[in-house]
């Protein structure tokens, strides 16, 4: 009788994630269904021929270090708000939205770049595929960083501490499946180019 017992309070207990955790989740697996097709398209499209061969934008490589770096400045805030360590979550939080937006005026000029090499959105699919990666994975990482202004913001009238993380671990979250996704599209298109 007693093993049922415990058999059923096992049962009975749902499974929580906080609804809006559970919504990020949702968004990033369609994010991550959208890029998958999307490289999947590219390999088929490359294999019919047809296919335009330049280098990458040397600046790539630099974008990608400054994700990381901001990965990195993220984790820091996270973990000195865990703390209630106010000044580390504003540092943090301050260096991932300024690495951020270095990010993004990087991808600008990975487009001068391409442009300079005459790789331009139309005229052939590799030079379309590129343009769609890259602004497509801007766009996201624009939502990311207007994210991470708006618990910066949060942080300064003191709503984001050790007993309010919700939207902290969401930002946090996000933040590095965006810098994960880039690593993955650098890499693929380092290997598949």
């Amino acid at each position: 009788m007693e093993q049922e017992l415990k058999y059923v309070d096992l049962v009975e207990q749902p499974i929580s994630m906080h609804p809006k955790k559970f919504a990020l989740w949702l968004f990033m697996v369609t994010v991550v269904m959208i890029f998958a097709a999307m490289t999947s398209a590219y390999i088929v499209r490359q294999s019919e021929g047809n296919w335009l061969e330049y280098d990458l934008p040397q600046i790539f490589w630099f974008t990608s270090g400054i994700v990381i770096l901001s990965s990195v400045f993220l984790q820091y805030g996270y973990i000195s708000a865990k703390k209630d360590n106010m000044t580390g979550l504003k540092i943090g939080l301050s260096g991932a939205v300024i690495l951020g937006i270095a990010f993004l005026i990087g991808q600008w000029y990975s487009w001068v770049a391409l442009v300079d090499e005459e790789v331009f959105f139309v005229g052939n699919p590799s030079g379309s595929f590129l343009y769609v990666f890259t602004g497509l994975h801007a766009i996201h990482l624009i939502s990311g960083v207007i994210f991470l202004i708006i618990v910066l913001i949060s942080s300064f009238s003191f709503q984001i501490h050790s007993k309010s993380m919700v939207r902290m671990e969401m930002a946090t979250t996000y933040w590095h499946f965006l810098g994960g996704l880039w690593l993955y599209l650098f890499m693929f298109l380092l290997l598949n180019h």
